[in-house]
C-alpha cells in the first residue's frame, strides 16, 4: 500500500516500510525467490524517504536515516559477505569475491534508488559522502582491508602457474585486479601498493630463479630467446588481466633478472 506523500512519517513506521524493501533485495541477492522491484515498489520506498525527510524538525529524520543506511550495508557485509570469503580460499575465494563485489554494487545502486531524496538534498546540502562513496567505503574498510593480503597471494599465486605453463582463468584475475582500481574509486594507489608492489617483487624473483639455471645449461643465443621469450609473454599478460600502467615496470623487472644481472656472464660465454 502506498504512503501518502507529504503526511507527517515518524522514523519507526518509515523505516518499516524501507527494511521491507531491503529485506527483499537482500533475498535477491543471495538467490532467494522473489519477484523482481516494479516502479509501484520504486515510489513506494522513495515515498517514504521524502516523507521522513522533509518534515519540519522533530520529524525530519534524513540524519536517522543516511544514519541507518551505512548501517543496513555494514550489517549485511558482517553477517553475510564476510563468512562466505572467509570459508573459501584460493581461485574459490576469488570467485566469490568477484561474485560479492558485484552484488555489493547492485546493493548499493538500488538502495540510492530509495534514497534518492536524500542524495539529492540532505547530502547536496551538508556536503556528505553520497550513498554511492559511503556504500564503497563498507566494502572497503569491512572486506577489502580484511582479506586483500589473501587475495593479492592468490593471484600472485595464479600468475606464477599461468608462467609455469598451467592454464589458468584470465577473465578471473582481470576482473579480480579491476576490483583494486574499483575500491580506490578509479584511483591507482591501490592497485599500486596493496597488488602491483608485491607482484613486481615476485616477478623479479621468479626470474631470478630461472636465470641462474638458465645461465648454466644454455648458450648465449638460447638464453637471450629464453628471454625474448619471457618478455613477449609478460605483455601479453598486461594486455589480458593486468593495467597498461603495470607494463613498463614489469618488463624492465624480466630485463634486469634475466640479462642485466647476467650481462658479463653471457658476455663471457663461447660465441656470445
Amino acid at each position: 500500500m502506498a504512503m501518502n506523500e507529504g503526511r507527517i512519517v515518524d522514523l519507526e513506521q518509515g523505516w518499516e516500510v524501507l527494511n521491507k524493501g531491503i529485506t527483499k533485495l537482500k533475498n535477491i541477492l543471495e538467490g532467494i525467490p522473489e519477484p523482481q522491484f516494479s516502479p509501484a515498489d520504486y515510489m513506494l520506498y522513495y515515498d517514504a524517504t521524502y516523507n521522513m525527510c522533509t518534515q519540519k524538525p522533530p520529524h525530519d529524520y534524513s540524519q536517522q536515516i543516511y544514519e541507518k543506511y551505512k548501517m543496513t550495508i555494514d550489517e549485511y557485509i558482517i553477517s553475510t559477505v564476510l563468512p562466505s570469503l572467509k570459508e573459501k580460499h584460493g581461485e574459490f575465494m576469488l570467485r566469490e569475491l568477484v561474485n560479492r563485489w558485484g552484488n555489493h554494487k547492485v546493493m548499493v545502486r538500488w538502495l540510492s534508488r530509495f534514497f534518492n531524496y536524500l542524495e539529492r538534498y540532505f547530502i547536496a546540502r551538508k556536503a556528505l559522502p553520497s550513498l554511492q562513496e559511503v556504500g564503497l567505503t563498507c566494502f572497503r574498510n569491512l572486506v577489502y582491508q580484511e582479506i586483500k593480503a589473501e587475495v593479492r597471494d592468490s593471484v600472485i599465486l595464479l600468475i606464477d602457474q599461468e608462467r609455469e605453463g598451467e592454464q589458468i582463468d584470465r577473465a578471473l584475475l582481470k576482473n579480480v585486479v579491476d576490483i583494486f582500481v574499483e575500491i580506490g574509486m578509479g584511483k591507482m594507489d591501490y592497485y599500486v601498493t596493496d597488488f602491483e608492489e608485491a607482484m613486481l617483487a615476485d616477478t623479479a624473483v621468479y626470474y631470478s630463479r630461472k636465470a641462474s639455471n638458465w645461465i648454466q645449461e644454455d648458450s648465449c643465443s638460447d638464453h637471450k630467446l629464453k628471454a625474448e621469450e619471457c618478455l613477449k609473454r609478460e605483455k601479453d599478460r598486461v594486455s589480458h588481466y593486468l593495467y597498461s600502467s603495470t607494463e613498463q615496470k614489469l618488463l624492465e623487472k624480466v630485463q634486469h633478472e634475466l640479462l642485466f644481472v647476467y650481462s658479463k656472464q653471457l658476455l663471457e660465454k663461447e660465441h656470445s
